[in-house]
């Protein structure tokens, strides 16, 4: 990408998954590469076992995570697919993979040091059995969470063991079997190791331990010098146990000349055994949901929440509608939803949430919804939305039909930081009379769900119901795969202002979203070409107006260039644009931390506003990040005047882009 990346500011922080760079060496590998050398084989294999199973062939043209995807979903796959999820299911085990050196820096077990090989054991088999069950119970995100964490105990065995000293080169099967023993463990009085004054000695194990095959692990101290005598110890600078006869230390977390042959025995044992025991957990599940962890799937689950008082009979039938217009329209192809999701809310009852993977499953369950009881007075809504915000994907759509403000108008807080937490998008569709106002300061209203749509990067149309029907195609807009958003912008108060938009040759169906009332605006093509908003079908494209909604279908010949659409208003109003395209990004804020193994974090808050901050970015392209390069990295405010951050770009190891900027934009509420 030659041009500016830019990364618009929403009203809420949209965290997720960032990284954590560890090591189980600090040259050419590290627990981020071999538990993605691990992964990526492991999802190959998968995918060819499906494809042999469904008919079809599996040919990756290459093996970044985008090919792996096209390939995967086979024939279906016809059009732009994104391999954005994959993506990040890859970083969020990465990155709990790495916190393990955060969050557990001083556990043995968790590190296999200090000779804790029963605990140690016992993580990785509890935290199989927690996978499996997250997995059956479709939370697929708890699954990755607990998998990069068991994944970077198993590795840490191999590096700071003395298994492929003992002459051992295929994995310890029994690590990930709680029905064998271990056998043959150095007890604490058994000595282990001799002196190595230098602290990087080929080999200190003691003879005797060579010849019987003991199992041992060196002891670590990060706030205590002390280990039983005759103890091996880690070794390196954070371990001051290294400082105590016998000095040195065993680990094999770093490439060095004196330990060559035995860290890359580790490295390969660690991914081998990485490989084992993704392979128990593909037989335990099997292979569709074990994809379905991975964020291979054909689209994004689509999620509705329904308000279901008397008043709403005409809105639950439409929504009855777009959903069987879906599944019609998408069944079989790759914008065919991964996943439906259905959460009802009346007063003062809210909920179930119902889930499932099949189409008529959802049909029949929308079909029984009914209209009963209360009216258009304040409803359960945020209730609704936060049992849907809880229990569905991460990146979720999610529609709330309704035509009432919120009675539990104290949940806005926790809706945020959900959404912050699950970068789901929610949009509303608002069938009730224009020009309701808030009753005080503290009451709900309408712009609450405003307020909500804007700041997770959906959008709140406001409609009459007997228009409803033609809002709803906005729904059939996003329900497609490789949905990039190529620009967000909102103005309160209105104003008078042209917005310039970059559209390259890799985006297809673009469609503009403006939103609010007594706005004019014309667009204007790179030639010059220009269309008002009374032109309902023009050179440029097709105009539905309906409600507080304006969506604009450009035409599909020449849109490559810079556009300029010019809106003007007195009144709040927001633009956003959306196309397909391979070319995406995904990023979150991180924090640094130190220790034996530093690395990076997903930050815990958002950044402030006016202070440096540092987020991690991956640029794809249809042949993967490989095939892109960002030049330029800035933050932007949606909200007010245009303000961009530029940041400095550090480029990593593993093909991620540090970003660092001096000061976040300034604004009371804004988001990533």
């Amino acid at each position: 990408m030659n041009s500016l990346l830019v990364i618009a500011l929403l009203p809420l922080a949209l965290l997720g998954p960032g990284m954590a760079f560890v090591s189980i060496g600090g040259g050419a590998s590290t627990h981020v590469s071999i538990t993605g050398t691990a992964l990526l084989q492991k999802v190959q294999e998968t995918c060819r076992a499906v494809a042999e199973k469904n008919g079809y062939e599996f040919n990756p043209t290459g093996s970044s995570p985008e090919e792996l995807v096209q390939a995967c979903l086979g024939p279906t796959a016809t059009g732009e697919v994104s391999g954005a999820k994959f993506h990040s299911a890859l970083q969020e085990i990465y990155t709990q993979n790495g916190l393990v050196d955060r969050d557990f820096v001083n556990s043995a077990p968790h590190h296999f040091n200090s000779e804790a090989f029963l605990e140690g054991r016992s993580l990785i088999t509890q935290g199989m059995v927690t996978i499996k069950a997250s997995i059956n119970n479709e939370n697929f995100q708890a699954a990755r969470t607990t998998l990069g964490r068991v994944l970077h105990t198993l590795q840490d065995f191999y590096s700071h063991s003395n298994w492929v000293e003992l002459g051992y080169t295929k994995p310890y099967i029994n690590l990930i079997n709680p029905g064998l023993p271990l056998d043959n463990l150095a007890d604490v009085n058994t000595p282990t190791c001799s002196d190595c004054a230098s602290g990087t000695c080929p080999n200190q194990l003691l003879p005797n331990i060579l010849k019987d095959k003991k199992l041992t692990s060196g002891y670590m101290g990060v706030f205590s010098s002390f280990k039983p005598k005759g103890k091996c110890s880690h070794g390196g600078a954070a371990d001051l146990t290294s400082k105590i006869n016998p000095r040195g230390g065993i680990n094999k977390d770093e490439r060095r000349q004196d330990n060559l042959a035995f860290y890359n025995a580790a490295v390969k044992a660690a991914t081998d055994a990485s490989l084992e025991l993704l392979q128990d957990l593909r037989l335990a599940v099997g292979d569709d949901d074990f994809l379905r962890m991975m964020g291979i799937a054909r689209s994004s689950v689509l999620c509705f929440v329904i308000d279901t008082t008397g008043s709403m009979s005409d809105d639950i039938e439409e929504a009855r509608s777009v959903v069987y217009q879906i599944i019609d329209k998408y069944k079989g192809t790759q914008d065919e939803p991964s996943e439906y999701i259905l959460v009802p809310f009346n007063d003062p009852e809210f909920g179930p949430m119902i889930r499932t993977t099949h189409a008529d499953k959802m049909k029949e369950e929308i079909s029984k919804l009914k209209a009963s009881g209360g009216d258009d007075a304040p409803e359960m809504c945020l209730s609704g939305l936060q049992l849907a915000l809880t229990g569905a994907p991460s990146s979720s759509d999610i529609y709330v039909f309704t035509d009432a403000t919120a009675k539990d108008i104290e949940l806005k807080d926790t809706i945020e930081a959900l959404i912050s937490s699950t970068k789901s998008k929610v949009s509303f569709f608002i069938t009730a009379p224009f020009g309701r106002r808030r009753r005080s300061l503290r009451a709900a209203s309408f712009d609450d769900y405003k307020d909500i749509a804007l700041l997770s990067g959906g959008q709140a149309i406001q409609v009459s119901k007997s228009e409803l029907s033609q809002a709803t195609d906005i729904i059939l807009d996003t329900s497609t795969s490789a949905l990039v958003t190529v620009l967000q912008r909102a103005r309160n108060p209105g104003t008078q202002e042209t917005f310039p938009v970059t559209l390259d040759e890799s985006l297809k169906n673009i469609t503009i979203y403006i939103t609010g009332t007594s706005i004019t605006f014309t667009l204007t093509n790179p030639a010059g070409v220009t269309q008002s908003q009374s032109e309902s079908s023009g050179k440029l494209g097709t105009i539905q107006t309906v409600g507080n909604l304006h969506r604009i279908r450009l035409n599909s010949d020449k849109q490559a260039g810079t556009w300029q659409i010019n809106i003007n208003s007195n009144q709040p109003y927001t633009l956003k644009i959306t196309g397909q395209s391979t070319i995406t990004f995904i990023y979150d804020f991180v924090e640094s931390f130190a220790g034996p193994h530093p690395g990076y974090a997903v930050l815990s808050g958002r950044p402030q506003a006016g202070q440096s901050a540092t987020l991690m970015l991956t640029v794809m392209g249809r042949r993967g990040p490989s095939s892109m390069t960002a030049e330029q990295v800035g933050l932007a405010k949606v909200s007010g005047p245009e303000s961009v951050s530029n940041g400095v770009l550090t480029q990593m190891d593993n093909g991620e882009i540090l970003v660092t900027v001096d000061a976040v934009p300034k604004k009371s509420l804004w988001s990533l």
